[in-house]
């Protein structure tokens, strides 16, 4: 912590006076001024008699997706504003969609648009970022000791190469949401495998069709966008298989792990367990069929917790338990890792300011306020263990268990790309009831292959 601000002016000690005192600290400074020594000098003198500088005024821009509670982060920036009156915070609200978001954010810094200075970066961008030359080094700014405060998996999604461009905001993971209270009045415990959830949907739905006919038995999130790839990982590896090699450098779509998980998901949950309207659903969209009491299991990240449990906007309040998502064998589970970085730009001009931001928003009292009021789980250390906190967010007990076990999704500059190839691939795979999934995970394995090929160092 910084003792002085920095428009404060600290007179200078004469260097007879430093070497009488030996050493130089803000307590010995103040005991100076008590006793009146050293004398001012007439330079001293004017400095002490002129009124303090000012700052000049400074505009920070900060580019963001739009949030499920706006009131809690229009809070979040007042206290900083009054905590730093000299800088002022514009922020710029993208579309929900990270696939949105991140087209909208790259061509600003591909247009090396100045009036961007802090910006979110979600998890996967950072390998495109950092290779492009889009987002600031941070390692600098950020000490050994800083870290030390936050969970290692939220260091390194933020570090390529040898280098840290991202500060952790929030770190997520996969999360199933289930009807406790139907569960109960059809004596089931949770579900431990994808097998036993469709069973247990099925006779629930069978048995409230009278009291509830839009009832279905799942609700995620199916559109093409990055939440299709993060939700079809999910299913890949709690099948067994996986996106690519464990070295990165192929595509593992067309074995017959990942096949089976796709096919899966097309015959049992799309249609069936869910809506064929789940093929259009992001997380807001699949999240409000839930709230609204029309499914009984639901796959959202740790901040549909607050949502679920508000009473102005849940109709199932005090009726939802929270777990691992299921695998497809007992004991397996997967999630996505999932999660959002601050960063600043490159092209910024306030590159100190845009820090003094981050470093605000990043402290355990604001994560704290950010976990309680909007359900967003922490990338501290000490969160994890806040008995406030815990009653608040009661989910977030095994939530750390979770965070560890997470499976990331591919890092590589070229993953946008990927993204895109592996989005198509999955949607088409969905929505197509009579497509040959072998011939269709064949042909995207060989044009993600080509890209990966594009990342390699020659021999």
């Amino acid at each position: 912590m910084r003792c002085f601000k920095s428009s404060q002016r600290i007179p200078r000690v004469s260097s007879s006076h430093a070497a009488v005192a030996g050493v130089w600290c803000p307590a010995l400074w103040l005991a100076f001024l008590l006793l009146g020594w050293p004398p001012a000098t007439g330079a001293d003198q004017s400095a002490q008699s002129s009124p303090a500088q000012t700052p000049p005024p400074i505009t920070l821009r900060f580019v963001s997706w739009k949030p499920d509670h706006p009131r809690v982060w229009d809070e979040a920036i007042a206290l900083f504003t009054k905590a730093h009156p000299h800088i002022s915070v514009v922020r710029e609200l993208a579309p929900h969609s990270s696939t949105a978001y991140h087209d909208l954010l790259t061509q600003k810094l591909k247009n090396r648009d100045a009036t961007v200075d802090v910006f979110f970066m979600d998890v996967i961008w950072v390998p495109e970022f950092a290779a492009a030359g889009w987002a600031h080094r941070l390692e600098d700014r950020f000490s050994p000791a800083m870290r030390e405060e936050f969970l290692p998996a939220t260091i390194e999604v933020g570090r390529y190469t040898d280098h840290l461009y991202g500060i952790p905001s929030r770190i997520d993971a996969g999360l199933l949401y289930y009807r406790a209270d139907l569960l109960a009045q059809y004596g089931f415990a949770p579900p431990t495998t994808w097998d036993e959830l469709a069973r247990q949907a099925e006779t629930i739905v069978a048995g409230e069709q009278r009291n509830n006919p839009t009832l279905r038995g799942y609700s995620a999130q199916f559109k093409q966008y990055e939440g299709l790839v993060c939700n079809m990982l999910e299913f890949i590896d709690g099948h067994g298989g996986s996106l690519l090699t464990a070295d990165g450098t192929r595509s593992t779509l067309a074995r017959s792990e990942a096949l089976a998980a796709v096919r899966f998901v097309r015959d049992r949950v799309i249609g069936r367990l869910a809506s064929r309207a789940a093929l259009t659903y992001q997380e807001p969209e699949s999240l409000s069929v839930f709230l609204q009491g029309h499914a009984v299991f639901h796959r959202n990240w740790p901040y549909a917790w607050e949502l679920v449990n508000n009473r102005t906007r849940s109709t199932i309040v005090g009726q939802v338990g929270v777990m691992p998502l299921p695998g497809f064998t007992p004991g397996r589970t997967a999630a996505a890792l999932g999660g959002w970085l601050y960063g600043i730009s490159a092209y910024s001009q306030h590159a100190d300011e845009a820090w003094a931001l981050i470093e605000f928003l990043s402290t355990q009292v604001m994560q704290k306020k950010f976990a309680q009021e909007a359900g967003i789980a922490p990338s501290r250390w000490a969160l994890f263990s806040d008995p406030d906190l815990l009653a608040a967010a009661p989910q977030l007990r095994n939530h750390l268990t979770v965070l560890r076990s997470a499976t990331p999704r591919p890092r590589s500059p070229v993953y946008p790309a990927v993204s895109h190839l592996l989005q198509r691939y999955f949607s088409r795979a969905l929505a197509i009831e009579d497509l040959d999934l072998a011939q269709e995970a064949a042909v995207t394995d060989a044009h993600i292959d080509r890209l990966l090929a594009l990342t390699r160092t020659a021999p």
